[in-house]
């Protein structure tokens, strides 16, 4: 053994402690960016040709998928956010004249169009969240590539216009290049090892990346132990926020929701109180995803 080994594929020193500035808008410590991740009718269902139902993301502790069949009890749940909870969350986020950001999955947008003319009607930004909401580690890259096209052109037809973000959640080796070369995204967020943007570099060109966050996911309602409060979930979104205030760290953080998990009667609380503290707030900037990337690119570009 003649030296350390190489890691080429992964960084583990980041910015390290000589982290950069971002020059946040009005002075701000901390960007955040909630974002809603709208998935429902575009989950693995074999009615859509998959090979068994979905099992994640959903009330009722699902653990195992129906392999060949149907599960009408996560199908109903799913069901619940593309029926009522977008639009409790919508009308909150409007009603305050709220900045949100939407990933959406292609699919689930064509099987309801209402959704996207929604998005353009409040201002909200739209980011590309893959054509299926599915596990796309095995899918070939031919039919990826196909996927990343769909959901482009699905998003443009319903919202009015071309996505220029991507997150698809489940991702494959091959996503992040098909994204690059694609060529019309300004940032990915398949990945979660940082709190401030920052550049790779794939196929030679130079690519943004916006992390995204899972311990201020509202998904912690459906984990074990997780949170069952709606104040227990707030709580935590407001230690996360105020560790940046206090310490004055610069820093980006994603709070990612779910319609058909934050848009339960019993949860709404959480967001009202997280926008009441947010709002009013003069050192965090509460911003749309789409304008904390251009901002990035304009001071660190």
């Amino acid at each position: 053994m003649t030296g350390l080994p190489r890691f080429p594929d992964r960084d583990l020193t980041g910015y390290g402690r000589d982290r950069p500035d971002p020059n946040w808008p009005g002075g701000a410590k901390l960007a955040v960016n909630i974002v809603l991740n709208y998935e429902e009718g575009a989950e693995n269902n074999i009615l859509d040709g998959d090979a068994h139902s979905e099992h994640i993301v959903c009330e009722g502790a699902v653990s195992q998928p129906v392999i060949g069949g149907r599960d009408l009890l996560v199908e109903s749940i799913y069901e619940y956010g593309s029926r009522v909870g977008v639009w409790n969350i919508f009308d909150e986020f409007a009603s305050r004249g709220a900045p949100l950001t939407v990933y959406a999955v292609g699919l689930a947008l064509k099987k309801n169009p209402a959704v996207g003319a929604a998005i353009r009607e409040n201002g909200f930004d739209c980011v590309s969240h893959g054509w299926r909401w599915i596990d796309y580690a095995k899918v070939p890259e031919k039919i990826e590539r196909e996927h990343i096209r769909l959901c482009i052109e699905t998003i443009r037809e319903t919202t009015g216009e071309r996505p220029v973000g991507w997150y698809t959640g489940r991702a494959s080796l091959n996503t992040r290049r098909l994204v690059v070369e694609e060529g019309g995204f300004l940032y990915d967020s398949d990945a979660y090892n940082d709190d401030l943007p920052y550049f790779v570099e794939v196929d030679g060109k130079r690519h943004l990346i916006l992390c995204h966050n899972f311990d201020t996911n509202d998904t912690n309602f459906n984990r074990a132990p997780g949170t069952f409060t709606a104040d227990e979930y707030f709580a935590y979104l407001k230690s996360s926020i105020d560790y940046f205030r206090d310490r004055k760290k610069p820093g980006f953080l994603t709070i990612a929701l779910h319609a058909r998990v934050i848009g339960r009667p019993g949860r709404m609380a959480a967001i009202q109180k997280l926008l009441d503290y947010v709002q009013g707030l003069d050192d965090v900037w509460l911003a749309r995803r789409n304008d904390i990337a251009r901002h990035w690119l304009e001071q660190q570009g």
